[in-house]
């Protein structure tokens, strides 16, 4: 009696597998004698592929800009230091209001 182990697939084979499904041009019986797989494990990765498609368009380019007014402790920061500078500059300059 041989011990069987199970087949691991990398994504890139199982990406391959299911677009070939996708595209119809043959039946799942025939791509899976092709690729070594079962048809029904060639329709499960089928199905995913066609789950997670719209997934992949949905972030945008990079991550989002932080929008100055979203942060209210980096503006108050800013606000205390431009009124220090502004003391310092006054003081340095001898005007007075």
């Amino acid at each position: 009696m041989t011990k069987k182990t199970r087949k691991i697939f990398s994504s890139d084979f199982k990406a391959k597998v299911a677009l070939e499904a996708i595209q119809g041009v043959k039946t799942l019986n025939e791509i899976g004698q092709e690729f070594g797989v079962h048809p029904v494990q060639v329709g499960t990765w089928k199905k995913e592929l066609q789950d997670q498609a719209s997934s992949l368009f949905d972030s945008k380019r990079g991550p989002k800009p932080v929008e100055p007014a979203a942060d209210p402790e980096r503006l108050y920061s800013e606000f205390g230091r431009l009124k220090v500078e502004l003391d310092w500059l006054k003081k340095k300059s001898g005007l007075s209001l």
